[in-house]
């Protein structure tokens, strides 16, 4: 007897289990979700590797030969236009300057002697012509000699920064040595690249706006405070890249950036008519991106999608989708190709306001 008692028991709690399994299985099958790709017109935020330069950044080289005879700045000292910053031994430049200035008074003198003379008829006309000449002769000469010995004092041509002084004091130096740079930081240009569509989408929005605003992101990860502005755009795209360089001006008030550094320029890119799905409908296999795809017998398929960009949270699809197809949006990685599926569809323009509260 109570084998038969127990028998009932373990034959009712079968079937009550069994009861409950399929129910779970029909409810796990009302749990997935399936969405649409939306068209919109959006924007999101791209970053350019670009390369930071002074506005003016030049080489200082000696056009005199001769030793370095003094040093008045240090390598990162700030100085102002005209600020002496180098000599070059100019004694020998001075001897070339007086004896040029000792022969223009020898010439003075012998062209009043001989203006003397021409007056009276006792010299012709032209040894007055030759000794004017003499003399214009000798005035060269002197200004060749002070533009000699000027040159051996090398002045900033502009407030800047001076970079690394490679020479030492009583170094020997040949004309055309490079004694320093300079560098004008006072504002900076950023220089980037940019793929022809996209330059195409810029020219076609800015025609009416104006000038972009862009932000730089620094090599620490931090964003410059002061914001940047697209000035120019060259004239040709490198063929081998297919890009066209864009150059953007940024104010630089701390003296924070410098000639030579590298960031990323950070700018509002427009999107028109652009199909976008959620991150989270895709999966990956060896870098390729797929989605399930529901066909009309409500089976899952699987397709792969190429990605034209991305956005926080979603992916703007270059191909394998069109507006309209059906992609399980919630449970991608619990089935397989050809899974028949029962699911509810959930409004793209719903899914992509409220994606924070879907995220897992």
């Amino acid at each position: 007897m109570k084998k038969l008692i127990m028998l009932a028991i373990t034959s009712a709690l079968l079937y009550q289990t069994g009861c409950t399994s399929k129910k779970e299985e029909r409810e796990e099958e009302t749990k997935y979700t399936v969405t649409s790709p939306l068209k919109i017109d959006t924007s999101f935020t791209k970053e350019y590797v670009s390369q930071i330069k002074s506005v003016r950044n030049i080489e200082l080289r000696a056009q005199e030969k001769g030793y370095l005879q003094n040093i008045y700045v240090d390598e990162g000292q700030t100085v102002k236009a005209g600020q002496l910053l180098f000599r070059i031994m100019p004694k020998m430049f001075e001897a070339e300057l007086l004896k040029a200035q000792a022969e223009t008074k020898a010439a003075e003198l012998e062209l009043q002697n001989t203006k003397l003379l021409s007056d009276k008829n006792v010299v012709s006309k032209n040894e007055l012509y030759m000794a004017k000449a003499k003399l214009d002769a000798a005035n060269a000469e002197t200004s060749l000699a002070k533009m000699h010995l000027a040159l051996t004092e090398i002045r900033a041509p502009f407030d800047g920064t001076i970079d690394r002084i490679p020479l030492k004091l009583g170094s020997l130096v040949d004309e055309g040595a490079l004694l320093t740079s300079l560098s004008d930081n006072s504002q900076m240009f950023a220089y980037f690249n940019v793929s022809e569509p996209e330059y195409l989408n810029y020219a076609n929005t800015n025609k009416e706006k104006g000038k972009q605003q862009v932000s730089l992101l620094m090599a620490n990860n931090e964003v410059l405070k002061s914001k940047g502005t697209v000035e120019t755009v060259e004239s040709e795209f490198d063929n081998e890249t297919g890009n066209i360089a864009f150059r953007a001006r940024f104010t630089n008030p701390n003296n924070l950036l410098r000639n030579g550094e590298t960031g990323k320029i950070q700018m509002l890119v427009p999107l028109k008519s652009v199909l976008v799905i959620p991150q989270k409908a895709t999966y990956e296999i060896q870098d390729k991106k797929f989605v399930f795809v529901i066909d009309q017998s409500n089976k899952v398929r699987s397709r792969e999608i190429s990605i034209a960009n991305e956005m926080p949270d979603l992916y703007v699809v270059g191909n394998g989708l069109k507006e309209g197809d059906k992609i399980l949006f919630d449970g991608v990685q619990k089935v397989k190709d050809d899974d028949k599926i029962k699911f509810k569809y959930l409004d793209p323009k719903g899914v992509i306001s409220n994606l924070k509260l879907y995220a897992e």
